[in-house]
């Protein structure tokens, strides 16, 4: 059972003076707060656990420690490099997740077609495991099924460690002030000081404070799952760049022996005619924007709306305060990168910690580091997004070249390839 806010806030509070007591005639610990355990902050919590071991980690989350987050069915596309860290904490639910073996990358008509295009004479792009000479590209899984084996893992190493691991679940944090320069304090109903604090909380568009950087896109993302054929493909991913928007397709475990996919549905607001439409009418709508080689669409799910638009910090250091995933950046979903950016940040903030124990300039390590990741996937991502507002005339035209063209040249699709699956390095 956890901790009343209360008792646990002053359980906490006495934690530096039995930690400090600890490293007596060492470097003094680094007090670091973590605040969001979704993903992202889980992750980072248990890397800086692992491999800070002069750390005091407290993780603070308004959820209660007693809410399952096993049956949240929100759908997460891993790259191969998140897989590997996750791999590497020992908490990949390898079993629930799906394994991406090729990303088929297409524009619908009308566009150009020509036999140079490939077998369905439409550009395309393939990129597949077996090409790039990796076991898969990355994996789909549901949101709860990443984040419950990352709280147990957390909970199992802060009941070892319990002095210098603290969970601080069912209390959200309700200020960040910094009027020193080397502490920053939080509220979260009592008053702490930290040497670090890491901003790891999520959330959708819509919710969101606006950030430095933002940009309504004026777009509906309609999620759900649709079942297909049992001849369909297996673990491919089908990315369709229509005229309304980008149409996904993300494989998921068969349930119940029917094969699955997670839909990504991307529509205008001021054209949004999906609500109104039957089941039977959205599948017919999406079977004729698909190719052919998904094969047939036997049903679908309810679906669930959600405006997008980009909302970016355009630093992730501020003082002793950093954000991470979802915090710094929030993205359109047609690149599907916005927790695999998360977890580099939070792999790149513990490395950078690890190295060099004076922490400004381990954040200012962190600064520089994550750029050239972060901003070529911000400004790709928003530029695709705004290309399918625009109706200028020869633009699918233009894009489908595009496409064709990275087909035709391997080394360009390595490079692509390389960037989903690993970020820019």
């Amino acid at each position: 059972m956890s901790q009343a806010p209360d008792s646990a806030a002053h359980a906490a509070s006495t934690v530096p003076d039995a930690f400090d007591a600890a490293f007596d005639g060492q470097a003094p610990p680094l007090r670091l707060a973590v605040i969001g355990a979704g993903p992202a902050g889980l992750a980072l919590a248990l890397l800086a656990a692992r491999y800070l071991p002069q750390a005091q980690v407290s993780l603070f989350d308004a959820r209660p420690l007693e809410r399952d987050v096993s049956g949240d069915p929100r759908t997460l596309a891993l790259s191969l490099g998140s897989m590997q860290l996750l791999q590497r904490l020992r908490v990949w639910p390898a079993a629930q997740a799906q394994p991406i073996r090729e990303v088929h990358v297409s524009q619908a008509p009308p566009t150009l077609s020509s036999p140079w295009f490939g077998p369905s004479g439409e550009p395309e792009v393939r990129i597949s495991a077996a090409e790039q000479a990796v076991p898969q590209l990355g994996a789909v899984l549901a949101y709860g099924q990443l984040v419950a084996p990352l709280q147990a893992a957390w909970q199992q190493a802060s009941a070892l460690e319990p002095r210098r691991l603290v969970s601080r679940f069912g209390q959200a944090v309700d200020g960040l002030k910094q009027d020193r320069p080397d502490e920053i304090e939080i509220d979260a109903g009592i008053a702490e000081r930290f040497d670090l604090a890491v901003v790891a909380e999520g959330g959708v568009f819509s919710e969101q404070a606006r950030k430095s950087l933002t940009r309504d896109y004026r777009q509906n993302a309609w999620v759900g799952t649709v079942t297909l054929a049992p001849d369909s493909p297996v673990g491919v991913a089908y990315e369709r760049f229509t005229r309304r928007g980008p149409l996904a397709l993300l494989p998921l475990p068969d349930r119940d022996g029917q094969r699955r996919a997670a839909l990504v549905w991307c529509q205008p607001q001021d054209e949004d005619e999906v609500e109104g439409l039957s089941d039977a009418q959205r599948l017919a709508v999406i079977q004729q924007q698909l190719p052919d080689r998904v094969g047939r669409l036997l049903g679908i799910s309810p679906l669930k709306c959600f405006p997008l638009g980009l909302n970016a910090e355009r630093t992730l250091v501020e003082g002793r305060r950093i954000r991470i995933g979802n915090a710094a950046q929030t993205l359109h979903p047609v690149a599907g990168q916005g927790l695999n950016l998360g977890l580099r940040d939070a792999f790149a903030l513990v490395e950078a910690l690890r190295r060099d124990p004076q922490v400004d300039q381990a954040l200012r390590r962190v600064e520089w580091q994550r750029a050239p990741d972060r901003w070529a996937t911000i400004l790709t991502t928003d530029f695709l997004a705004r290309t399918f507002a625009w109706r200028w005339p020869g633009l699918p035209a233009a894009r489908g070249l595009g496409l064709a063209a990275l087909q035709a040249m391997p080394p360009l699709k390595r490079a692509l390839a390389g960037q989903m699956m690993f970020g820019r390095r």
